[in-house]
This record gives structure tokens, C-alpha cells and sequence, in this order.
């Protein structure tokens, strides 16, 4: 992944925005098929490219959330019926995966800088009893199971995605 967005730009880190974990795309696949939707009406009716439907049911690649709540709001299915990851296996950003919700949106709705929620989502940055209530009450999950996520977060080996 390039670090430019143009060519003249100063080098600085692009925030992705795609669903790292979990994304399981022939749970995808059939559930566009059980909803009875060809590709392409999938495609108008949410504002995605043909095309990025078509990479994500061949598993070519993951979706960008945002795109993706918008995919699963014309399927009327929540996201967690494409995003397979177990409850007690969580981490901070899969939650807000969950939900729908790129970084600088969960931020905002949090009152708290993009840069320390994705900080806090890879567990570099201390979550305060603060933090932890407000994000947990934005993605309307208890406070102590985004704690537990964000353990999760931190005691992962490394290299591992969070």
C-alpha cells in the first residue's frame, strides 16, 4: 500500500478502512443469494462498485466498512452474519467493525481523536475508565466487554492484525 496519496504529498500513513478480521466471503456470497439480489442491483441500490461486490464474493478482498454497512443495509442483515469473529475473541475494532463505523466516525461520535481511538484499538494507548465508557456506550456494548477486547488487543502476539 502506497504511503502517498499523490504524488506530490508529503509521505504520512493512510488510515484504511477496510475489515482486517473476519470477513468470511462465501458467508457473503450466500447470504446475497438467500436475499434474492443479483450483483448488480446489490451494487446500485447501495452505491458499491459492481466490481468491489464481485472481488469480495471471489475473497480478492476485503470490504471498507463503510461500504460494507451500506451493502448489508439493502441485504437488511447485520454485519456480524459476514464478519465471523467469536464474542470472547473481539478486539476494540471489530466491535466497531460491528457497528459499521470507520475510526474517524467512531472518534467523532465518541468525542475522542481518531488517532487515539486507533491507538487505543491496536492497545498502544492506556484506556481510561472514560474512554472505555464512552466508546463502549456508542457501539452499545457493556464497558467491561470493550475492556476485555481491549486486553485482548493488547496481549495478542506480535505482528498479529487487531
Amino acid at each position: 500500500m502506497s504511503l502517498f496519496l499523490y504524488d506530490n504529498d508529503p509521505p504520512r500513513r493512510r488510515m484504511t478502512r477496510r475489515v482486517l478480521r473476519g470477513f468470511d466471503a462465501s458467508a457473503f456470497a450466500e447470504l446475497r443469494h438467500r436475499a434474492g439480489i443479483s450483483v448488480s442491483d446489490l451494487a446500485r441500490l447501495s452505491g458499491a462498485s459492481l466490481s468491489t461486490i464481485h472481488h469480495w464474493e471471489a475473497g480478492r478482498r476485503t470490504p471498507q466498512v463503510d461500504i460494507l454497512a451500506a451493502v448489508m443495509a439493502v441485504l437488511n442483515a447485520p454485519i456480524e452474519s459476514v464478519v465471523l469473529i467469536a464474542a470472547q475473541e473481539r478486539y476494540p475494532g471489530d466491535w466497531r467493525v460491528l457497528r459499521g463505523m470507520t475510526q474517524p466516525q467512531l472518534g467523532a461520535a465518541a468525542h475522542i481523536a481518531t488517532s487515539i481511538v486507533q491507538r487505543i484499538e491496536r492497545g498502544e494507548h492506556p484506556l481510561s475508565d472514560s474512554n472505555a465508557e464512552v466508546l463502549s456506550g456508542v457501539l452499545g456494548i457493556p464497558a467491561g466487554t470493550y475492556r476485555e477486547a481491549y486486553q485482548r488487543a493488547r496481549d495478542r502476539p506480535a505482528g498479529a492484525p487487531s
